[in-house]
């Protein structure tokens, strides 16, 4: 049986569990969308589909628990913050990469994967809870490292490393990587269409004043491919952010994003999942996120973007540092130029395992991609990746 996904019985459980009412209409319409394309898609396995909707649950109540919080704590709606940076690009841009490079800039606040999926109690507030949560996230990576294929080589993942801000918009039930790990074109077309984005980022920006709260002053550098879909409300919800973006091939990055969303996806259908339908998936996935983000650049906000060639960011990270740097109105200290490049050597490209992709198994044709992508790759002078490898 096609199990049901009930946005009003999600909700409800969550205000149950986080002991606290919730009348936020905008997030209720992204529930019922995202619920709405569960239900239309192909059937979930039987195990997949309660965990699906356990994790909706969990997400709401992290997010419900948030305002109560908030509630309980007035003073963690004055908390200000501050310039925040977004890490941004096309997926699997090499974004996760430039990530990591900021997180080894003492100036800077990610993040971390425990507080994504664990953000509460507000860490500063409660720190020997810290430990803890560290414990439990530790043991979950080790068992999705025995069910998700090539799992390190997919996707960097630490405990206490960096995290991007998926989870967030999950609790926002904003998420385009909803899109990559189901079958769910009705929601994507909603989020880029109909969906309020400046809500989500209001859930976004609770979630990061509840985790600065009652710590020391410091400046957010916030990564998620995503974001490109949602610049100018980022840009109404934090007025004084900056953007840096990464640029690499749109046919590898699309080869990529089908990879890693069939792999993905796999894990989840009754049914085996047909690669060629979810190549067709991303490549208009990809498409989205290029109209986007070329609109924003080339519009009176495309001054708050850093450009960063993915290519040269591989080679050598650290002489670009000063680029984007200046880029973002800040210096170079030497410290820290250091620190970037002692980490850069510890972690090679390609240290966590080879990630193999191509287009023929996604039904992918290079030439059709090459011309629906061109105009970007024109625009900002992004070379193929064989050109890039061999020069």
């Amino acid at each position: 049986m096609h199990m049901h996904f009930d946005a009003a019985a999600i909700l409800s459980e969550a205000e149950n569990e986080a002991q606290f009412e919730d009348d936020d209409a905008a997030i209720r319409a992204n529930m019922e969308a995202l619920c709405a394309a569960l239900n239309e898609g192909p059937r979930f396995a039987d195990s997949a589909a309660d965990q699906i909707a356990q994790g909706l649950i969990a997400r709401q109540v992290d997010r419900i628990a948030g305002l109560k919080w908030s509630a309980d704590f007035p003073e963690i709606a004055d908390e200000k913050v501050e310039a925040p940076v977004f890490l941004t690009g096309l997926p699997r841009s090499g974004t996760t990469y430039f990530q990591y490079l900021f997180d080894n800039d003492r100036r800077f606040r990610l993040i971390r994967t425990w507080e994504a999926v664990m953000p509460l109690p507000p860490p500063c507030h409660d720190p020997a809870s810290v430990e803890q949560r560290k414990a439990i996230e530790r043991e979950y990576n080790e068992q999705l490292r025995f069910k998700v294929e090539n799992f390190d080589a997919l996707h960097l993942i630490d405990e206490d490393g960096p995290q991007e801000c998926h989870v967030f918009m999950e609790q926002a039930c904003a998420a385009a990587g909803f899109h990559n790990l189901y079958d769910v074109p009705g929601f994507f077309d909603y989020l880029a269409t109909g969906c309020d984005l400046q809500a989500a980022y209001r859930v976004h920006r609770r979630q990061l004043q509840l985790l600065q709260w009652q710590c020391p002053e410091t400046r957010w550098a916030l990564k998620y491919p995503n974001h490109t879909l949602a610049m100018d409300a980022i840009l109404a919800v934090y007025p004084d952010a900056r953007f840096v973006m990464t640029h690499r091939d749109p046919v590898q990055v699309v080869a990529s994003i089908a990879k890693m969303s069939y792999s993905l996806r796999a894990a989840r259908y009754a049914e085996p999942v047909d690669p060629y339908h979810v190549g067709r998936q991303m490549l208009a996935f990809i498409r989205t996120h290029i109209d986007r983000l070329m609109a924003f650049c080339s519009g009176p906000h495309g001054d708050r973007v850093t450009h960063v060639d993915y290519y040269r960011l591989a080679d050598d990270p650290a002489a670009m540092l000063g680029d984007i740097h200046r880029g973002i109105g800040i210096d170079t200290p030497g410290d820290v130029r250091a620190q970037i490049a002692v980490w850069r050597e510890a972690n090679p490209k390609g240290a966590r395992g080879k990630n193999e992709y191509g287009l023929a198994q996604f039904g992918i044709d290079e030439a059709e991609a090459r011309a629906l992508f061109a105009d970007y790759a024109q625009h900002f002078d992004i070379p193929t990746e064989a050109e890039a490898v061999q020069g």
